[in-house]
This record gives structure tokens, C-alpha cells and sequence, in this order.
């Protein structure tokens, strides 16, 4: 176990408590923590004679491990396999900072601005490089009296099969050892293991979840009834949010209409390829405004993806002006972008059975989902066009507060509030 400080004295809480584990003889993988300082420097002599111990796997992972990263939810940060040497262990840093300014950035903002998380500087990004190990990943976390499991993925099952939390983990051990794990440490934790294929538990993440609060919710009347719900945990068979109502659609409509005029000469190309990015430009900074006022909300999905083909039209709307055309589709292109960003900060989607959250280890089961777990609720694609148009007829708009009502059969009640 090679996990020193920095110049600085500095350890990442991430690196801090695997430490202190492994000294006290839990199952923690061979791992070295290395500092920001170490990349500045081009200093890999310690990490290259770590790399040379352990050939046995051409993988290894890098976890990010930046000194104020325990102030932020897990998750927030990634963490990358790579190839078992320097160049590979550059490279996932370098990719975890850009996923940290670019994915990341809005959940980093809204954290700031809704957990008091403070200001952070990516390039003190240190990491934590341990032998990657195949098998099952699975969480740990006390809630209340009981313990839940949750078990995420198995890389070596050929069928793989969604999340989900049980309180009866597939060995007994994992319950032994997680409170063994909790009793040393000291506090309340969330801990992550790997179960490789012979069944070796081994720790490879504790965090400090002593200062999170678990709340109950109100429960409220319905209004529009839907078709199912997908969820990790059911507990809660209501919440209220503010909603964002995501219609492409209209968006799509207005920038082709913005082509029309280039096209038709009603404006001059140079002015009017501006107001079609500005269109598009301040649609982004809606989402990102909105995502920032509100620290969890909902989105209604009447049109993500559009079933007219609206973003192919405007794609090829101004082929006959090539230039113009390759500044608007790559100003699209972006845009798709920063609304896959903007839902994965929505903890509840409502939309059609094509559409779900993807669910990593910490957004299906980390300690931040106990109270918001995240909820895809859905209506048949059959059933597309009647349902928006009760959405409309009900009057939905961005910024309402909506219940979300569950009943015993697990069919969602939306209404407004």
C-alpha cells in the first residue's frame, strides 16, 4: 500500500479511509494515491515501480481522488480503466478532468449552488491506481436499523440484468464485513466492493455519509394516470417537483423556420446564420438556468428525440451553403449534448417507454438516492400521441410543481399542483 500525502500534507479522503482499512488487515486491493503535484512534476518514479509489481492484468483503474472531492456527492467524479501503465494512467486523468469541465460541470455548479460544496480546482486532481478486478459491483449503506445492498453489474454474466437494492446479500460475509468496516471507521459510511469470480470481497471505496439527512415526503392527489414507473427503491410512493416541459419540437420548428429566411434571402446569411445559433445558444442556457434554480426537478418529455425527423431537416436545410451549414450542425451536434447533460441532472423523467435514466452504481443505489432516488416514469409508446396531448389540455409548463402519485399497482398519477 503505497498512499502518502502531498508536499502539502494533503489526502484525499477517498485514499485517506482505503488506508486506514487496509491497515487494519480488510481486504483493500494493492493501490498507490498519486498527487496532482506528481503530474505537474513528471514525477512517476514511485508509480512506474507500482505498475511493474502488478502485470498481472494488461487493466488497471484510476479513481479520482482530488482533496475536495469528499465534499461532493459520489459519482461526481469518475472513475476510467486504462491501459496498466504511465502513458494509460495520464491519459485517465487528463479524461477525468474533462469530463469534470464538460459532463460534469452543471451537477458540479448545482452542488455549489444548492450544497454549499465549495469552489474547486481541477488541476489538483490526484488519483488513486489499483490492479483492475473483474466482477460484481456492490454498495453497502446502513439506513436506519438495516443495511441494504446494491448490486450494479457483472461484466462476466452474458445476460445482465438492471440495478437493484435487497437487504439479503448474496453472502452472508458482505453484511459481517460491512459492519465491521462501519464499526472501525467510526462513522456512518457508504462502502463499495468488488466480488471478483471466486468470491473474493474486496473494499475498494468507503465514504463518510455521517451529515446526510433522510426525510420523509407528503403524499398528494392525481390527475393524469400513466403506465409504470421504473425505480430502485419503493419506499416513497409520492413527490412533487418543478418541471421542465422538454418539447423539441417547437424548438426544431422555430430554427428551421430561421433557415427558411436564410434560404428564401428574407435575411442576410451572415445575420441570419447568427440568430439561428443564438437560437440554439439560448436554448442551452435555459436548461442550464433552469438546473441551477431548482436543486431537483422533474422533466416532462413530450418530444426529446423527434419522431418528425426535425434534426435531420435542419441538418441538411442549408446544404446549398455549405458553410453556413457546417456552423449550425455543429452547433446541433453540441446542443444534443447538453441535453443529455441537463436530464442526467433530473432525478425524476417523465417521457415515453423509450426513454430511461441510465443507471450507474452511485445514481441507482449511492447514499445521495436514499432520499431522490431517481424515478423514469413512462406511458406505452402506443399511447404517444394521446398522452401528450393531455399534457397540453392540462396546461403543463415549465416551472409548475407537479405530484407524482403511486398507486399499489405501480401506476404513476401525474397532476399539477
Amino acid at each position: 500500500m503505497e498512499i502518502k500525502p502531498d508536499s502539502n500534507g494533503r489526502l484525499p479522503e477517498k485514499a485517506r479511509l482505503l488506508r486506514f482499512l487496509k491497515n487494519r488487515r480488510f481486504k483493500v486491493p494493492e493501490c498507490i494515491y498519486v498527487p496532482a503535484e506528481k503530474f505537474q512534476n513528471e514525477d512517476f518514479e514511485e508509480l512506474k515501480a507500482f505498475l511493474d509489481r502488478h502485470q498481472e492484468s494488461f487493466k488497471i483503474i484510476v479513481r479520482s481522488a482530488h482533496p475536495m472531492e469528499e465534499y461532493y456527492k459520489g459519482g461526481t467524479f469518475d472513475s476510467l480503466e486504462t491501459y496498466a501503465d504511465v502513458g494509460g494512467v495520464i491519459y485517465a486523468r487528463k479524461k477525468i478532468i474533462n469530463l469534470a469541465r464538460t459532463t460534469k460541470r452543471l451537477s458540479i455548479k448545482r452542488q455549489q449552488r444548492f450544497n454549499n460544496a465549495p469552489p474547486i480546482d481541477l488541476e489538483e486532481m490526484g488519483v488513486i491506481v489499483m490492479p483492475f478486478i473483474e466482477g460484481a459491483s456492490v454498495m453497502a449503506k446502513q439506513i436506519g436499523d438495516q443495511w441494504e445492498f446494491g448490486y450494479c453489474r457483472n461484466r462476466l454474466q452474458k445476460v445482465q440484468s438492471e440495478p437493484y437494492i435487497t437487504r439479503t446479500p448474496h453472502d452472508r460475509r458482505l453484511l459481517q464485513l460491512s459492519r465491521e468496516i462501519q464499526k472501525a471507521l467510526g462513522f456512518r459510511c457508504e462502502i463499495e466492493y468488488i466480488i471478483s469470480p471466486e468470491g473474493t470481497i474486496y473494499v475498494v471505496q468507503a465514504k463518510d455519509i455521517s451529515h446526510v439527512e433522510i426525510l420523509e415526503q407528503k403524499e398528494g392527489e392525481r390527475s393524469i394516470r400513466l403506465d409504470g414507473i421504473r425505480r430502485i427503491r419503493k419506499r416513497r410512493n409520492y413527490r412533487e417537483r418543478p418541471v421542465y416541459v422538454m418539447d423539441t419540437r417547437l424548438f426544431y420548428i422555430d430554427l428551421i423556420g430561421k433557415c427558411e429566411d436564410i434560404v428564401q434571402g428574407c435575411t442576410r446569411q451572415r445575420t441570419g446564420i447568427r440568430e439561428a445559433i443564438d437560437t440554439v445558444r439560448a436554448y442551452e442556457a435555459e436548461l442550464e438556468a433552469f438546473a441551477l434554480r431548482h436543486q431537483r426537478f422533474a422533466v416532462i418529455g413530450l418530444s426529446i428525440q423527434n419522431p418528425d425527423d426535425l434534426y435531420q431537416v435542419a441538418n441538411h436545410y442549408l446544404d446549398e451553403m455549405p458553410e453556413l451549414q457546417a456552423q449550425l450542425s455543429k452547433a446541433l451536434h453540441e446542443n444534443l449534448y447538453s441535453i443529455d447533460i441537463f436530464l442526467a441532472e433530473a432525478d425524476t423523467l417523465i417521457a415515453k417507454d423509450k426513454f430511461r435514466i441510465n443507471l450507474g452504481s452511485h445514481d441507482a443505489y449511492g447514499i445521495d438516492t436514499v432520499r431522490n432516488p431517481p424515478w423514469t416514469v413512462y406511458w406505452h409508446v402506443e399511447r404517444d400521441i394521446e398522452v401528450v396531448r393531455t399534457f397540453r389540455q392540462l396546461g403543463f409548463r415549465t416551472g409548475d410543481t407537479i405530484g407524482i402519485d403511486i398507486c399499489t399497482e405501480e401506476k404513476p398519477l401525474v397532476y399539477r399542483l
